[in-house]
């Protein structure tokens, strides 16, 4: 046997990965596409979806002082995780422009 020279070797590799990005890249495109409608459908149920995170924290809360009441203690995560999520939703609430050109400054590579 031929052992493979490292010109044949580089060239196979390069065509091996021409063939992965020509498959693949269809695939990226429509991810996007699908993630931009996804993103225009949550836009119209927003009200609804602040209605059910403010519901679910006043859930939450309720549970917490019934919990209270009885000999059960709760764990101090669990506190702080229920006042950072009121926190976020509150933000969200009135702050939601600011908070999303912060996000799209942070992760936007700029």
């Amino acid at each position: 046997m031929k052992e493979a020279t490292g010109i044949s070797v580089s060239v196979a590799a390069i065509l091996s990965s021409i063939a992965t990005i020509s498959c693949c890249l269809p695939l990226g495109f429509a991810a996007a596409l699908g993630a931009g409608a996804t993103s225009a459908f949550f836009t119209t149920l927003r009200p609804w979806l602040l209605g059910l995170s403010v519901g679910l924290l006043g859930l939450g809360f309720w549970q917490q002082h019934r919990a209270k009441q009885c000999s059960i203690r709760g764990r101090m995560a669990g506190n702080v995780l229920l006042w950072a999520a009121l926190v976020v939703v509150v933000g969200m609430i009135v702050f939601p422009q600011e908070i999303a050109a912060f996000i799209a400054d942070r992760f936007s590579g700029r």
